[in-house]
């Protein structure tokens, strides 16, 4: 059976009082948006539709930019969730098969519990996600008959015997296409609210004689994030549980909870990262790699027998071979480093290539921009990089080669070579005890007036 994702992501979000549409607040590196497109990816959705409203432009990019072959519809009224949906009608023309509507800003609905729901609209024409809540306050209430979903309530239009209800609507629902379009063609907007509740559609799906159940979750998968100070805790639920399978996954974390994981950070098992380690997107490491204190990795890839920091940056497009080192205070950007090669201490790497076996010195820059455009530089297997060489790009070192520390190279140096570019050292016998002198005394002088 095919499946399509209908996500909403219409709402102003007027509680996080920002010019930000709520569902682009980042968790974790992604906006939320992002979070809930990827809990539906692993069904293989053959359409996915984001349903825009408030800052529709930006959201709409942020979710082509994830995912070229979105479909965005539009809503320019907020009118209630029904009303949402059914902007999705054109999208999924044609398409025939099961829809799962999802909410851009309830971020943290596993895979496995859309599978469970996929399984369940076997036995039922309309599947609804519920949870048992400890403090059901203002939840729309799951009325069951049974093993039955007889009708869900907002709690506006609730009795207070249904108040006392604890399973509780987390406003995730599958059916198929044509049903579900056609009960939302039946929703009324009479209610306290004066909306069109998606909701309504159990009751609707009951008075036509099809079944609907349920599936229950835990209650924080279905956490919807509503304000800043919701959006700190979803930022913790999500680093708590991204530290907890990283230890299961055989990854040692010296000090779990100073270390911040991306959505998208992979580690191999046997490898250790030290305290207060920073992972942005776009971060891979491979099994038995050393991560060391207070570094910071995004849009990198690291390989086996690494050792990167402490204090080390490795920015977008840097690719690390086997058994490459890394030290303190290098940043590395753009740049390609092949097996083994050692980068120790207070150094640059941008938009190069380093060989095997290379031995980059401490403060060496490769100068790679010239105020307009990027060049590359080159340096061969074994080659050895004195201290403070500026490496001013395009420029390429050849194997074995090697520059003298404090050189500023500004072209090829062929392999096996020593390259100098220094100025010849000068040296005034006595001149330096001589104006040390004449200093001191333009001091005293300055003090007496």
């Amino acid at each position: 059976m095919s499946i399509a994702l209908v996500i909403l992501a219409a709402g102003q979000g007027t509680r996080m009082n920002s010019d930000l549409p709520k569902v682009l607040h980042q968790i974790a590196g992604a906006p939320m948006l992002v979070h809930a497109i990827r809990a539906g990816e692993p069904l293989e959705p053959s359409r996915i539709v984001v349903v825009t409203g408030h800052g529709g432009e930006a959201v709409g990019k942020a979710a082509l930019n994830y995912q070229p072959g979105i479909k965005i519809a539009i809503q320019d009224q907020q009118l209630g969730t029904a009303h949402a949906v059914a902007q999705a009608r054109d999208a999924l023309k044609g398409f025939e098969g099961d829809v799962i509507v999802l909410y851009g800003d309830t971020p943290f609905i596993r895979p496995e519990t859309l599978e469970q729901m996929q399984a369940a609209r076997a036995a039922h024409d309309v599947v609804v996600l519920g949870f048992e809540a400890a403090d059901p306050g203002r939840y729309g209430r799951l009325v069951m008959n049974g093993q039955n979903l007889e009708r869900i309530v907002e709690f506006k239009d609730a009795t207070e015997e249904e108040r006392r209800i604890t399973l509780c609507n987390s406003g995730v629902v599958a059916a198929n296409a044509d049903v579900l379009f056609d009960l939302i063609d039946g929703v009324s907007n009479e209610n306290a609210s004066g909306e069109y509740y998606l909701t309504d559609i159990v009751g609707l799906a009951r008075s036509r004689g099809m079944s609907a159940g349920t599936v229950t979750c835990a209650e924080a998968e279905t956490m919807g994030v509503n304000s800043r100070a919701e959006l700190t805790v979803a930022e913790g639920l999500f680093q708590a549980r991204a530290r907890a399978e990283a230890l299961e996954d055989g990854v040692t974390l010296v000090a779990p909870e100073t270390v911040y994981f991306a959505y998208d950070t992979a580690i191999g098992r046997d490898s250790v990262v030290e305290p207060n380690v920073v992972f942005g997107p776009g971060a891979s490491v491979e099994s038995g790699v050393k991560i060391r204190a207070f570094s910071h990795l995004e849009g990198c890839h690291v390989s086996r027998g690494g050792v990167i920091g402490p204090y080390a940056r490795l920015r977008p497009g840097a690719e690390l071979a086997e058994d490459v080192k890394v030290g303190n205070f290098v940043e590395i950007k753009a740049a390609r480093v092949d097996r083994a090669a050692k980068i120790n201490h207070l150094t640059y790497i941008g938009d190069a290539e380093i060989g095997e076996e290379a031995n980059i010195g401490a403060g060496t820059v490769t100068c790679n921009y010239d105020g307009v455009l990027k060049h590359t530089t080159r340096i061969g297997a074994r080659a050895f990089i004195g201290s403070s060489t500026m490496l001013v790009a395009p420029v390429s070192i050849g194997d074995d080669a090697m520059t003298g520390s404090g050189s500023v190279i500004t072209q090829d140096v062929e392999p096996g070579a020593l390259a100098l570019g220094r100025s010849r050292q000068v040296t005034k016998p006595g001149l330096a005890r001589r104006l040390f002198e004449v200093l001191k005394k333009k001091k005293r002088d300055q003090g007496t007036h």
